[in-house]
């Protein structure tokens, strides 16, 4: 699916703009860190959408077609639109921006032998990977503007490795016995791995897994063992889960709280800044330490 690395068809005399396309707004906000105004770049899926759920729509395949360049996630995390994805990749440069992420750094998902956990961007360093192959892709692609797409995606690299700090050091403040994340799918589990706190969905890694009574019951009683203050909803998720899960945990009379509604698949509204993947990671850690500490 990697498609090629020339620019044919599309000339590269600092006139005319790569139209690009990527899935989600994570990676959109990524290539105009990289690329500023030398491309035109949307998104398929917006505040609020579930990549896992989600079909592409006439309006989409047609600004597939369009484009010069598609930029998706990759390790399943756009399952419904895989078919679409791999069709255009024998015709245009179709890039998995997980691509450029060594296996070893993957999280693997118990009981699926060879998948792994799609949610690089939970962890800021691993994130990292995926600005530096957008970079490297655009470099080769657009010669012409090599020069800025190093320049810029080094300056980011530098706002991401700050950000990493930021989130380390934020949530030092919750105690270590509290530091334990609830939400209704398995999504956090990089953010677990790099920043040192206990993470627990009630599905699974997908939200098209479907999780039951005996699903909400272990999770209830393991929030009562550890005593835990507050759960999270998801912005781009059912909040029906952990209602449930309140619920159970009210009936064997702990009073759990839902700590607020944290950016998970999907990121805020564009204009503000959890409209971009920096105050969408900044907002998100905010939420948790308040909740929790």
């Amino acid at each position: 699916m990697a498609g090629c690395t020339s620019n044919q068809g599309k000339p590269v005399d600092g006139k005319s703009k790569l139209r690009i396309v990527t899935t989600t707004g994570m990676i959109k906000d990524a290539v105009e860190n990289v690329a500023g105004d030398q491309v035109e770049v949307i998104a398929l899926m917006g505040p609020g959408v579930d990549p896992h759920l989600y079909k592409a729509t006439q309006g989409d395949l047609q600004k597939l077609t369009d484009a010069d360049v598609v930029f998706y996630n990759g390790l399943h995390l756009e399952g419904k639109m895989g078919e679409v994805l791999e069709k255009l990749g024998k015709t245009k440069p179709v890039i998995a921006v997980a691509s450029g992420i060594p296996d070893s750094l993957l999280r693997t998902v118990p009981g699926f032998q060879g998948t792994h956990d799609p949610h690089i961007w939970f962890d800021v360093k691993r994130w990292e990977y995926a600005v530096h192959t957008i970079s490297d892709f655009l470099q080769q692609h657009d010669t012409a503007q090599a020069k800025n797409y190093s320049e810029r995606s080094k300056r980011y690299i530098l706002q991401l490795d700050s950000l990493h700090e930021q989130v380390k050091q934020s949530l030092q403040q919750v105690p270590e016995a509290q530091r334990v994340l609830i939400t209704a799918h398995d999504a956090f589990g990089y953010f677990g791995d790099a920043y040192h706190i206990h993470v627990r969905g009630l599905q699974g890694i997908s939200t098209v897994s479907e999780f039951g009574l005996k699903d909400v019951t272990e999770l209830v009683n393991f929030i009562i063992s550890r005593k835990i203050k507050a759960i999270f909803i998801e912005t781009s998720v059912s909040h029906k889960s952990i209602e449930a899960v309140v619920a159970g945990c009210r009936d064997k009379n702990w009073n759990v709280k839902i700590g607020g509604s944290l950016y998970s698949d999907a990121m805020g509204p564009a204009g503000t800044p959890e409209g971009t993947y920096i105050g969408m990671v900044s907002a998100n850690v905010k939420t948790i330490v308040d909740a929790l500490k």
